[in-house]
């Protein structure tokens, strides 16, 4: 009896470092497939006025898009469309303490409108300037507002 106990807690074992190993694989997989194009950086979004959680993501930026994508997540679709007309940038600040251990070391954090509500993005220094780059470099006669 206990060597069939033996086989049965090893093959349970077995599946569940499978399906952990095809788990990682597939997300790995997936942020290669998100990445290839280029274009891409790590940002942290948050509804402020929803649930007030830092879900961390890849922003990439697709024309006067910057699509995001949960970084845990398996649709190949981004789960929200920043549209560079009509984007208001209505804040700019450092993590609060309690923040800090949920974003990057050297994350700042914009408070965003447009067409589809307010967002907050934490970004590190690097790609929040290249955030604020994109916003500016519409082109000429592109009106933003």
């Amino acid at each position: 009896m206990g060597e069939y106990l033996a086989w049965d807690i090893g093959g349970l074992l077995a599946v569940v470092l499978v399906a952990v190993l095809a788990a990682f694989a597939l997300l790995s997989l997936r942020r290669w497939l998100l990445e290839r194009r280029g274009g891409t950086v790590e940002c942290s979004l948050r509804d402020p006025y929803g649930r007030g959680v830092w879900r961390l993501g890849i922003g990439r930026y697709n024309g006067d898009e910057l699509l995001w994508f949960a970084i845990f997540g398996i649709r190949l679709r981004p789960r929200r469309v920043v549209h560079r007309r009509g984007l208001v940038v209505s804040g700019r600040r450092k993590p609060e303490a309690e923040e800090e251990a949920a974003l990057q070391p050297d994350a700042g954090i914009l408070e965003i409108q447009d067409g589809n509500g307010t967002v907050e993005l934490a970004m590190s220094g690097a790609a929040l300037t290249g955030f604020l780059a994109w916003l500016e470099a519409a082109p000429p006669g592109t009106p933003l507002a």
